[in-house]
């Protein structure tokens, strides 16, 4: 695709900053997304957005070969690798992860300002408070308590990202109320003598290792509610906040008004 003006050109190494990028850079300023984004397991933008540019694994050379200005990596780029970049003159610019939604607002914009495309931002994060608004619950609703239950057993912490839209959905994190944090193990013993209202089920639960997510014991409790959630939602802001809202809200106007009424037969649809 040709350059439309002379803002740097870039290749982006995280996924997360390849979907804001991919979002905010003028036509032909992102030459390359990282690998994680071809990955349906990994991708926050899904396969088909990330397929419209290249994909590059990290090595210096594929991305030397594409002479971009400008790398966008995370913290954890190797100091080898970033010399290396810095090296052929190429800058690189660090993020780290998003833990709230006003980290992420902060994160596009200083994407945005790096790469020319500060207006191409606030029209991002316009959408973003705009989601945000229609998928907060009626004022004065009652927060439901509820359980994002990751792969392996694991919970998301309250300094989370999806701890800060779980509230702003209207809900509880039953995780943080239990006194876990993030990547702490919540064994099935545990929920089933204490319940929570609502099990957010972030992965396959019908993989082996996601096998707590539908154990027959969980399914015996009858008040319990039971939802799927993506596992790409759960770590990236930028745009990815929008689909994430929008899936908690209909989570949450899909429960019963009333806890002991009848529990979904299975797994909702995401």
């Amino acid at each position: 695709m040709p350059r439309s003006d002379t803002r740097p050109t870039l290749v982006s190494l995280n996924p997360c900053s390849d979907a804001t990028l991919a979002e905010v850079a003028a036509p032909g300023q992102l030459l390359a997304v990282s690998h994680y984004s071809l990955d349906p397991a990994a991708s926050s933008m899904g396969v088909a957005a990330a397929e419209r540019f290249g994909a590059v694994s990290g090595s210096v050379e594929e991305i030397a070969a594409l002479q971009p200005d400008m790398v966008v990596a995370d913290i954890f780029l190797p100091p080898a690798t970033r010399q290396a970049l810095e090296d052929l003159g190429i800058r690189v610019v660090s993020i780290g992860a998003t833990d709230s939604v006003e980290t992420s607002k902060a994160q596009i914009r200083q994407l945005a300002e790096e790469t020319g495309n500060s207006e191409q931002g606030e029209d991002l994060i316009s959408k973003i408070e705009h989601a945000l608004a229609s998928s907060a619950p009626q004022r004065g609703a009652a927060p439901i308590p509820a359980i994002v239950w990751q792969s392996g057993g694991i919970v998301a912490g309250d300094s989370t990202l999806v701890a800060d839209l779980l509230r702003r959905t209207g809900f509880i994190n039953g995780a943080a109320a239990r006194g876990l944090r993030q990547a702490d193990y919540l064994p099935l013993e545990a929920v089933l003598a204490d319940p929570p209202e609502v099990v957010i089920a972030a992965g396959d639960a019908h993989s082996q290792e996601n096998r707590l997510l539908s154990h027959p014991a969980l399914r015996a409790l009858p008040d319990i509610r039971y939802a799927a959630f993506d596992s790409t939602l759960l770590w990236c802001g930028g745009p990815t906040i929008i689909r994430a809202v929008e899936r908690l809200a209909r989570i949450r106007r899909g429960l019963p008004s009333s806890a002991s009424a009848a529990r979904f037969s299975g797994l909702a649809t995401p």
